[in-house]
Parts: structure tokens; sequence; C-alpha cells
């Protein structure tokens, strides 16, 4: 019975180490993503993907600018519907990439 109890002890003490270290991957690279340096872009560069994800997100907002980094990254304005402009960020397969406030 001691046996069981260890093995289920040092498999769950595994699978907590593999999240946090996933986790604090995920962290690490969003804030480089985020904090590289970005060109312009025409709006005709960005991948169907992308502008799926943008209809899909914001339907009513238009699109104010586009860069995109090394690392192919979007940085999109948008300009909402009440006048205000939201920046955000997208990979170009079209998922999104959140600033976690820490």
């Amino acid at each position: 019975m001691k046996k069981y109890l260890l093995f289920a002890l040092v498999v769950f003490g595994m699978v907590l180490n593999v999240h946090a270290k996933a986790n604090q991957m995920n962290q690490v690279s969003s804030k480089e993503i985020i904090n590289d340096d970005y060109e312009r872009i025409p709006s005709s560069e960005l991948t169907p993907a992308v502008v799926e994800e943008i209809l899909k997100e914001y339907p009513t907002s238009k699109l104010g600018a586009a860069y995109r980094n090394s690392k192919g990254i979007f940085k999109l304005v948008m300009v909402l519907k009440s006048g205000t402009r939201r920046t955000v960020y997208i990979d170009p397969y079209g998922n999104w990439i959140t600033n976690k406030k820490r």
C-alpha cells in the first residue's frame, strides 16, 4: 500500500512540475514577443488565419495599423466602434497572444 501512495505522489509531482515549466516558458516567450521591434506592413500581408480571427473577434472595428516583427508575430492597432484604439498581438496562425501583467 505504501508503494502505491509513494508512486501516486511521485506522478503527481511530475505532472505539476511539467505544467509549471510549460507555463513559465509561455510567459517568457509572450513577454519577449511583445517587446520585440516591429515594422509597419500593409494589411495585404496579413495571413488568412489572422484576417479570419480579426473578423471574428472585432466584427465592427477597423484596422488602424499592422506591424510584424522578425518572428512573424503581428501587432495590430484596432479602432473600435467607440473610437478608442486597442493594440492586440496575434501569431501568423491566428492564435492570440495576451500580455499578462505581472
